[in-house]
């Protein structure tokens, strides 16, 4: 119930956010928008704590300004890779375990290597990921496992 009524809240607040109108005829116009898209989430089925992951919110807030990090640091080696005329791009393929165990933490570990350029999530087993990496650099950080245990700790499976 508690995802029903945050995906309701959601969507008023996203209206008034975006639309920015509060005179009474809009504001009823928007909660009726919303109610409707409610009603048909609802009917389709897509509310669920995987569909709508409420319980990672506060965990995901604490997450993204790493990954930013990581993804600024990875911008900047790709870079250095381009513009060096004496850097070799050496493509590697690995397998990287991932120690989640939900199918959520698993694609938000593959969508979090994808996010980082230099890196490409292929495939998702049941115990690792297939990765393409420009170097063997790229591999060897995601093997240290620091972004498996965060995206671990984020969903909650520690």
């Amino acid at each position: 119930m508690i995802h029903k009524l945050s995906v309701g809240l959601f969507l008023g607040v996203l209206w008034l956010l975006l639309s920015g109108k509060t005179s009474p005829l809009l504001l009823i116009l928007g909660l009726l928008s919303a109610l409707l898209a409610l009603y048909l989430s609802l009917r389709m089925e897509v509310i669920d704590k995987e569909g709508y992951p409420i319980h990672l919110t506060v965990s995901t807030f604490r997450f993204i300004p790493w990954l930013i990090w990581k993804i600024i640091l990875a911008n900047l080696e790709v870079c250095y890779q381009i513009l060096n005329p004496k850097a070799r791009i050496n493509p590697v393929y690995a397998r990287i375990k991932c120690s989640q165990k939900s199918d959520l933490g698993k694609v938000v570990f593959a969508n979090c290597i994808t996010l980082t350029p230099g890196t490409i999530s292929m495939s998702i087993d049941a115990d690792s990921i297939a990765v393409h990496a420009l170097s063997k650099a790229g591999i060897d950080e995601l093997e240290q496992g620091e972004m498996d245990k965060r995206v671990t700790k984020m969903v909650g499976e520690n």
